[in-house]
């Protein structure tokens, strides 16, 4: 794609990265056929292609954001399915998250919209808060129909029930079980600990058995992946640099050997952290060292193999994490853990599509992502599956109330390798 960038735009290095991507795009079209915005609405703005029009435009002019631009901008739930179709390589995620920036910055959007985006970016990566805010919403759940607009989603999307936060969730220290093979960071995460700390305890016991030393690093936290794909771009690296600083303390001190991370989202963000200070001469090279380190937990028990396993049986319906599967290109090890482990692994047809979950694009985008949601677990059911893995909580959250049980990837391989049965009481 030709570009008319000036010299003086060019020296910006976001600029230059902007371009160079729009330029790699040769406007093919491939992206149209797995865009999940695309397929459900027919129309090109909303399809990469043509939001790297939009993007390009808006860029060159160097003019404040439209809000005609950015309402299609704000429908992609940046899955990534078009960096896997591509067949220029395209980088798209760098370019719809610089766009992003630019439209947070020059964009005044309506005061319910902004009131709503800085709650979430307050709110959603403390856990504490989180969790006091999913309680209100629980408790205000029977009178969701009540509610005016995007309140009642909001109301209507608060779980049913919270766990309760366990001592163990505290950063610390778990020892391998017999002898040490590797020293490694588990990520807490932020949303996961209020909604899930089971899927962490499970990758703990998981990987100590395996004879992983775990390190839950202090001072490490929120990765940043949500308010990064706001445009918020100050907290995301906040949030970079206080997470590499955390890990570099403990590859000087200790040594580690992966930073494993159980929610993919977060783990395309961290791998992402060395371009994300690229300009920060300060941060830049262990920055690099971090994303270098980085593995999702299916990644990193691919590497160092499943081990005792006491095959459990049952028909498990795979769904790809988009951040996993695009994101991360971590495709076939999930699937080959799970089979290894005993279960009988089978994906819904429409695997390569969104959810609908895509970080904060069920609370913003509440009608589009219920779209998605129902055709998602249209697909999953006609799987007949015992149980639903996944490895990201959005996703695992956007599909609660599926046919079968949703579980995490690491819930799974923990049980057949002797850890605990995760299925709900009820289900077992």
């Amino acid at each position: 794609m030709q570009t008319r960038f000036t010299l003086a735009q060019l020296a910006d290095p976001d600029i230059a990265r902007a371009n160079e991507i729009l330029r790699a795009c040769v406007h093919c079209g491939f992206c149209t056929a797995t865009c999940p915005t695309y397929t459900l609405l027919g129309d090109e703005r909303d399809s990469p292609r043509g939001r790297i029009v939009l993007i390009k435009d808006m860029l060159e002019s160097g003019r404040p954001a439209r809000a005609s631009a950015a309402r299609h901008i704000d429908r992609c739930l940046s899955c990534l399915s078009c960096m896997t179709t591509c067949p220029s390589g395209v980088h798209y995620m760098h370019l719809v998250d610089h766009a992003r920036v630019h439209i947070e910055r020059t964009l005044r959007r309506p005061l319910a919209e902004r009131a709503l985006r800085a709650w979430i970016a307050w709110i959603v990566p403390r856990p504490r808060l989180f969790r006091l805010a999913l309680r209100a919403a629980r408790a205000a759940r029977p009178f969701a129909r009540l509610a005016p607009g995007r309140l009642a989603t909001l109301l209507e999307m608060a779980p049913p029930r919270l766990p309760k936060p366990m001592p163990e969730d505290r950063p610390r220290v778990v020892p391998a079980a017999g002898r040490r093979r590797a020293r490694v960071a588990l990520l807490a995460g932020c949303a996961q600990l209020a909604l899930a700390p089971e899927i962490n305890r499970a990758a703990a016991r998981l990987l100590s058995r395996h004879g992983c030393e775990i390190v839950a690093a202090k001072g490490a936290g929120c990765c940043g992946a949500l308010t990064h794909h706001m445009g918020r771009r100050a907290p995301a690296l906040r949030a970079a640099r206080r997470n590499v600083a955390a890990w570099s303390r403990e590859i000087e001190n200790g040594g580690l050997d992966a930073i494993v991370v159980t929610a993919s989202g977060c783990g395309t963000t961290i791998k992402d952290y060395g371009h994300m200070l690229r300009r920060d001469s300060r941060w830049a090279a262990p920055a690099a060292a971090v994303s270098g380190r980085a593995r999702d937990i299916t990644e990193w028990m691919n590497e160092i193999g499943l081990r005792g396993v006491s095959a459990r049986g049952g028909r498990v319906a795979y769904q790809a994490a988009c951040s996993l599967r695009h994101g991360q290109k971590t495709i076939e090890a999930p699937r080959a853990l799970l089979r290894e482990a005993g279960f009988e692994v089978v994906e819904p047809a429409d695997s390569h599509l969104c959810c609908g979950s895509a970080g904060t694009y069920n609370l913003l985008q509440p009608d589009l992502a219920g779209r998605l949601r129902q055709r998602k677990l249209d697909a999953l059911a006609a799987c007949a599956p015992d149980m639903i893995a996944s490895g990201n909580i959005g996703c695992m959250t956007q599909i609660a109330d599926a046919s079968a049980p949703v579980l995490h990837t690491a819930q799974l391989l923990d049980w057949a390798t002797g850890g605990p049965d995760p299925r709900p009481r009820t289900a077992a």
